[in-house]
């Protein structure tokens, strides 16, 4: 049976605990080394397990710290947890920045490296004018991004979805989070370019935040099997799962006749 991607990660953070030795390092390994486009999507989710928020926190952001940003963007993350990461950041910051000072200076670089580079993402984010954000969110990197989205301008997270370097997938995870504006959703379910993706439009209805007003001409767009689930999704206005269900039972009438 095919497994979804929540899926994939989860059953891998239970087998990194196994207590076979050679399954534990194996799950341990690969999740080292899996996408970090995928992991920040699972990661920024609200609805993601909190074991695996807990397992994420505790043993992959030490080893990859470029997922701190998506860990730290999740709503659903309780404080203990979002404490010991961004401890686990900073410390991580200090061993660089002792490193790099026992390091001999290279000709091939300049010296005096800036301090800035050895902030955490958030730090140095929420040192930025509103116009450097802005910059970032057009020209900035995937994580820089995964962070201005949620931030309270509107002009900034607007700037996000306007960014050339703007992946698919960056897309799909940012309709499915429940801790960005109305707005950042509304702008998304009305981009021509974006909503070609099935995927964008099925997170977007399913997700409680969008707006009634843009989400009822997307149903339409769903499969049978999608527009079942929307029915029953009691996360979503009753609007929405009853207009699913009106559609499910069109079309299961159409197939019979």
């Amino acid at each position: 049976m095919p497994v979804s991607l929540p899926e994939k990660i989860e059953i891998l953070a239970i087998l990194s605990d196994d207590q076979e030795e050679a399954i534990r390092n194996k799950a341990v390994s690969t999740l080292g080394a899996w996408d970090a486009a995928e992991l920040e999507q699972v990661l920024s989710n609200p609805e993601t397990p909190g074991f695996l928020l807990d397992f994420a926190a505790r043993h992959l952001i030490a080893e990859r710290k470029d997922l701190a940003a998506a860990l730290l963007g999740n709503s659903a993350l309780s404080g203990r947890l979002r404490e010991g990461v961004e401890n686990s950041v900073a410390g991580a910051d200090a061993r660089q920045s002792a490193s790099e000072q026992t390091l001999p200076e290279s000709s091939d670089e300049p010296s005096g490296t800036p301090d800035s580079r050895r902030e955490t993402l958030l730090q140095k984010i929420s040192r930025m004018s509103v116009a450097q954000k802005i910059n970032a969110a057009l020209m900035g990197s995937q994580e820089e991004r995964s962070v201005l989205v949620h931030d309270s301008n509107k002009t900034v997270s607007r700037a996000v979805l306007q960014s050339p370097k703007l992946s698919d997938q960056e897309i799909e995870s940012i309709a499915m989070m429940k801790n960005v504006t109305e707005e950042v959703l509304r702008l998304i379910a009305t981009n021509r370019k974006f909503i070609r993706s099935y995927a964008v439009v099925h997170n977007l209805v399913n997700n409680p935040r969008l707006p009634i007003d843009v989400g009822l001409p997307l149903v339409n767009r769903l499969n049978d099997r999608d527009l079942k689930e929307l029915s029953r999704n009691k996360n979503v206005a009753g609007v929405l799962r009853s207009t699913a269900f009106k559609l499910f039972k069109q079309k299961e009438e159409a197939n019979k006749a």
